[in-house]
């Protein structure tokens, strides 16, 4: 492999001076430079990367880890991504499928030098666990957490998810069901304190909160949906943890010859496409704004300049998916 030491004896001049060529650091004439690009390019010189990264103290890449990318998880990343590139930095992702080892690997490279930071998005190890690789670097978690080492960008879906059940109370619906996401997120345990709060204070039906648990994505959401369908007393209506399960559950639904807003009403969360092209009620708040705060945590604590944060806000959309309000 050509080092620095074949490029200055190529072009007859220092290594010194190769050095400030490439590093673009110190005065070099233009002839001189000229003379050195040059034998260089003969050459075919690559720079050893992770020298480099080692030698800087930086390797100017973050890490994002995940147990597996739903339709939230790529506006998460697409968002991060163009803020991270906006200061020079590049990002690797990391899909553990809830493999704790995987997960652990990830947070190796960081112990290594290899990431600068982490951006957790889903877990599967303790977080104990990994609290101990804090010190290696930044890591940000998109988990509801309480943790005094890993900052989260996690929005409270208290107001959220109860915009959602007022909604389908108002409409008419007395009979609803919620299909969660894991049991293991503390949002998951919001939901179920405020459904539990909600059915106490209209006097409803509850449900058992393991009826629906652990979904994640649109094959959960149809399978949902074909559990409503064999019921001899149906729900009037569902209040899902995102909107991916409830576009499985309008898409099988209506395979099934049940129409959204009719036969039933259902509300997603996170109002993104999917949403909008079934026609699906949502409850919207900035994932983009999630994931720029995300990185701006990351960047502060790596530069130590402080960075704004955004404010994060719910709101319902109102779609075809429930029915008119009764007024």
């Amino acid at each position: 492999m050509t080092n620095i030491q074949d490029i200055a004896q190529l072009a007859k001049v220092s290594s010194a001076t190769v050095s400030r060529v490439i590093n673009k650091n110190g005065y070099v004439s233009k002839e001189t430079k000229r003379i050195v690009d040059q034998a260089i390019k003969e050459l075919d010189y690559v720079p050893n990367s992770q020298a480099v990264s080692l030698k800087k103290g930086s390797t100017k890449t973050i890490g994002i880890v995940s147990t597996d990318f739903f339709d939230t998880a790529t506006f998460l990343l697409r968002s991060f991504t163009l803020e991270a590139q906006k200061e020079g930095y590049s990002v690797t992702i990391f899909i553990t499928s809830h493999d704790k080892q995987k997960e652990l690997d990830a947070l190796e490279m960081l112990k290594s030098k290899q990431l600068d930071g982490i951006f957790l998005l889903y877990r599967t190890n303790e977080w104990d666990v990994i609290e101990q690789y804090v010190k290696y670097g930044p890591i940000v978690t998109l988990n509801r957490v309480e943790s005094a080492v890993i900052p989260s960008v996690y929005i409270d879906q208290y107001q959220g998810y109860l915009l959602g059940l007022e909604h389908l109370y108002q409409s008419g619906c007395r009979k609803i069901i919620n299909l969660y996401s894991s049991e293991l997120g503390l949002n998951t345990q919001t939901r179920i304190a405020v459904f539990k709060e909600f059915t106490d204070k209209y006097a409803l039906e509850s449900h058992d909160p393991t009826l629906f648990i652990n979904l994640s994505g649109t094959k959960d959401g149809a399978t949902a949906a074909r559990w409503f369908d064999l019921q001899a007393e149906k729900p009037d209506a569902f209040m899902c943890a995102s909107d991916s399960v409830a576009a499985g559950f309008v898409a099988e639904a209506m395979y099934l010859g049940y129409v959204a807003g009719k036969d039933y009403s259902i509300i997603g969360f996170d109002n993104i496409f999917l949403s909008e092209m079934l026609d699906i009620t949502t409850i919207d708040y900035p994932v983009d704004l999630q994931a720029v705060n995300a990185f701006h945590l990351i960047y502060q604590r790596l530069t130590k300049k402080e960075q704004p944060l955004q404010s994060l806000d719910f709101k319902l959309i109102q779609r075809g998916s429930t029915k008119p309000l009764i007024h």
